[in-house]
């Protein structure tokens, strides 16, 4: 018998493969995946001179990620923001549809897919590989949501990244740490079943 097997926290998996395998699961599991972001956006705090709030969005998605892996934690975004295209009011303060901020979502469907991707090769065991996770996340996030926010609103580069990034670094590094402490800490539990 393989030590990897023995183990529950093998490297190869992420928190959500300790859960019984079905495709139930999973779905579940998505699905729990886009209502935690959704209620996640609703903690939201309206930036002066910004079209894009403070919430707990890049949290839910960076946490829904690292958690679920690539494959669910792409699906959980993607039906997040497929949702709120549709209509239902689960972006940033109660809002659906698209907007300026909206290339943040995108780029949440990528940083969910690209961290989950990394915690399945063990990137969510200790603080510090926590800590490169959320700001690879974090980068992948703002790479596409700061540039979608200037083509959308006409704004500069400058004048975006003014109102789309920088605001928010003293937030996210917060909303890191909380990550960095509660993955890591969930593995240890894990371990100790």
């Amino acid at each position: 018998m393989s030590t990897a097997a023995a183990t529950p926290a093998s490297t190869g998996q992420v928190l959500a493969d300790l859960l019984p395998a079905s495709r139930v699961r999973d779905a579940a599991l998505v699905l729990g995946g886009a209502a935690l972001t959704g209620l996640a956006a609703q903690i939201s705090v309206p930036v002066p001179g910004s079209p894009v709030p403070v919430t707990g969005q890049t949290f839910a998605a960076l946490l829904v990620g690292t958690s679920l892996g690539a494959g669910r934690g792409f699906m959980a975004l993607a039906l997040y923001a497929v949702a709120g295209i549709a209509g239902v009011p689960w972006f940033a303060q109660g809002t659906s549809g698209v907007a300026p901020s909206f290339g943040y979502i995108l780029g949440m469907i990528l940083a969910s897919t690209v961290v989950g991707a990394l915690a399945r090769r063990g990137a969510d065991r200790s603080v510090l590989r926590m800590a490169g996770t959320m700001l690879v996340g974090e980068a992948i996030i703002y790479a596409i949501g700061v540039p979608y926010l200037a083509l959308a609103t006409g704004m500069s580069a400058t004048a975006a990244i003014a109102a789309g990034l920088t605001p928010f670094l003293i937030g996210d590094a917060l909303k890191a740490a909380l990550a960095m402490g509660a993955l890591p800490t969930a593995w240890k539990f894990a371990n100790k079943r």
